[in-house]
């Protein structure tokens, strides 16, 4: 999850798009929730706080630029944090494909030529 200090050090555009994106999985969540195909209930909250603490960031933002005393990450700050925040979401989705894998090894079918073999084996010492 995206710290406040890390999500300050985005340009505007970068963060809108971090909020538009964020928004867009919320609803997508939800959606997955109604329809009962929803694997982590957990993620809505995390969502949900990830776009409460993007509108802050950007609410501040725009108070200290009413108030005239924003002064904008260096380029070094921005890359630093884009370069974390970057890494984090490569990690969620890492996860989210393992766990996305196991689920679908644990659901694969029975080898049914096994018990044909067992069945054989049985007939062997009648």
């Amino acid at each position: 999850m995206p710290a406040a200090h890390d999500l300050a050090m985005l340009d505007g555009d970068e963060l809108a798009a971090r909020l538009g994106e964020s928004r867009r999985e919320l609803f997508n969540l939800r959606f997955q929730l109604a329809t009962g195909q929803l694997d982590n209930p957990s993620r809505i909250g995390q969502v949900r706080r990830e776009v409460a603490r993007m509108l802050t960031v950007l609410r501040a933002r725009e108070i200290l630029e009413a108030e005239g005393a924003y002064v904008a990450p260096t380029a070094a700050e921005h890359e630093a944090a884009r370069a974390k925040l970057a890494a984090e979401d490569a990690e969620r989705e890492e996860k989210a494909a393992a766990k996305a894998a196991a689920a679908e090894a644990e659901a694969e079918p029975l080898d049914l030529h096994e018990h044909d073999h067992l069945d054989d084996d049985e007939e062997d010492e009648a």
